[in-house]
């Protein structure tokens, strides 16, 4: 259910804004947005997996209060990383 390392350093270096950045809220948001998937993903065979579902939430507010400061920092950099990531909203 969780990412491997390979999967989260192609998305740190894509999502990074200098380099060396791993905590950006690009980063962050791009990291959590691929492990909201997995555990989507997970769901769709292990559909009693209230524990695993607690977490899922935890995660989506998290990621729900990342974009939110992206998007009271700068509208353009919020677009564009809901556009890159294929969020709907």
């Amino acid at each position: 259910m969780s990412i491997t390392v390979e999967d989260k350093n192609a998305l740190i270096k894509e999502y990074a804004r200098a380099e060396g950045d791993t905590g950006s809220p690009e980063v962050q948001v791009a990291v959590l947005t691929k492990r909201i998937s997995n555990l989507t993903e997970h769901f769709k065979t292990h559909k009693k997996d209230n524990h695993s579902r607690r977490g899922l939430l935890k995660l989506v507010a998290t990621r729900r209060k990342l974009l939110d400061y992206v998007r009271a920092k700068d509208e353009a950099r919020y677009r564009d990383l809901i556009g890159k990531l294929g969020i709907r909203r």
